[in-house]
């Protein structure tokens, strides 16, 4: 068997670990990113039902890596406000973009469309190659470094392997790194619908009794991505109902806000369970994406995570490279696991937060629920604070994530 040596091999060609793998392109380190399967280079008319809200610290990321040109060159949709409230009460927020000097809050990209941009960006990268499509089949860590077999009969002998193969990873489970979690109890359901009236840019979001449904605004006025939350035997009735059961089931949910929601194409539903890695890093191993942590989709941002976990680690690995420190000893990840688990379990106590807040349908509770949005709504500092954490424009963040050279 033929031993190749690498400085790093990434297991997950998704858009975390292209991400990584971008953001080590032309330096002084080699890389290889596994695959199993890469996506379908040529886009249907029709929008593919995963998307992301990129926030800014996102855009930076890419725009750094130089992967946000093939986005643009594709398909995007900037949106500049945002408007959450909840059924049958007189609770809403509305954030504005002007109002931080912004052009936009985020934007909606297919997951697809980060993917093959990331791609792109990697095209004439020497330190960078593909291995697609293999898997990983074995893997063993040592003092000296990390020995990877694949199905295609190739070994890999590296520094340091990084786990961006996502929520079920294998390389998590071989390094038996326990696993926190819990299940939300719902799906979400996730579909392309055609509104009667124009979204204008604007992603909505309504808590009902059953769960959040969001509306998140695509490159065509009256298309918008759904994600709906609802208890698992909910989500099957809707993915299994007519087309017209649906779209009626769906209008009345989100109160008509954009006129009649007609469905395109197909339903998923996914399960919803909240995760969180005991160990972000072990000796020669690190973990990043949905492999170290996912959470409720409720405010769109499992990716934003991801990629600033793909940020977060590329300067720690460059900067450790270049003081001429082994890349792959714990010693020299640790920096990296107390900055983003930190990160990930703030992001997790505040998912679990909105979601109790806003489970349930007591009237005193939708009351003190109405009350509490109004008053945040006119709070302006409290509320600039925090959409600015959202797009990430504060905090502690990488230095691609504020659009800075690594």
């Amino acid at each position: 068997m033929q031993m190749q040596t690498v400085d790093l091999v990434i297991v997950g060609g998704g858009m975390v670990g292209l991400g990584l793998a971008a953001a080590l392109k032309n330096s002084a380190l080699s890389v290889a990113v596994v695959e199993g399967q890469l996506p379908e280079p040529v886009l249907g008319e029709a929008p593919d039902n995963r998307v992301s809200a990129l926030s800014l610290a996102s855009q930076h990321i890419l725009q750094g890596v130089g992967a946000w040109a093939g986005i643009e060159g594709r398909r995007l949709q900037p949106y500049d406000k945002m408007a959450v409230w909840e059924q049958d009460s007189f609770g809403h927020i509305a954030f504005d973009a002007a109002s931080l000097r912004q052009s936009a809050l985020g934007h909606i990209v297919e997951n697809r469309v980060i993917q093959l941009a990331l791609l792109d960006a990697l095209k004439g990268a020497n330190n960078i190659q593909l291995l697609t499509p293999a898997r990983a089949q074995s893997l063993q860590c040592g003092e000296a470094g990390a020995v990877l077999l694949l199905d295609d009969g190739r070994a890999l002998s590296a520094k340091l392997v990084v786990a961006a193969d996502g929520a079920h990873s294998w390389v998590r489970r071989q390094a038996d790194i326990p696993l926190t979690s819990w299940d939300y109890g719902h799906h979400a359901l996730v579909a392309t619908v055609r509104t009667a009236e124009p979204h204008d840019g604007v992603a909505r979001q309504i808590f009902t009794p059953e769960g959040p449904l969001a509306f998140l605004p695509l490159w065509d006025p009256n298309l918008c991505s759904i994600v709906w939350s609802v208890p698992a035997a909910r989500a099957e009735a809707l993915c299994a109902c007519d087309d017209e059961g649906f779209n009626r089931r769906l209008t009345a949910s989100f109160d008509a806000r954009l006129g009649l929601c007609k469905v395109e194409g197909a339903r998923s539903a996914i399960p919803l369970t909240a995760r969180y890695a005991r160990d972000f890093a072990r000796e020669r191993l690190v973990l990043v994406g949905d492999a170290a942590h996912t959470i409720h989709p409720l405010a769109g941002q499992g990716v934003n995570l991801g990629l600033l976990d793909a940020a977060a680690l590329a300067e720690q690995i460059l900067h450790n490279h270049r003081a001429g420190a082994d890349i792959g000893l714990l010693a020299n990840l640790r920096r990296y696991e107390r900055w983003r688990k930190s990160e990930a379990a703030r992001m997790l106590a505040a998912m679990e937060g909105l979601k109790r807040l806003f489970g349930g349908s007591h009237p005193l509770k939708k009351l003190v629920r109405g009350v509490g949005l109004r008053a945040f709504d006119a709070l302006t500092p409290l509320k600039t604070q925090v959409i600015r954490a959202a797009m990430g424009l504060d905090g502690e963040l990488p230095a691609l994530a504020k659009g800075e050279k690594i």
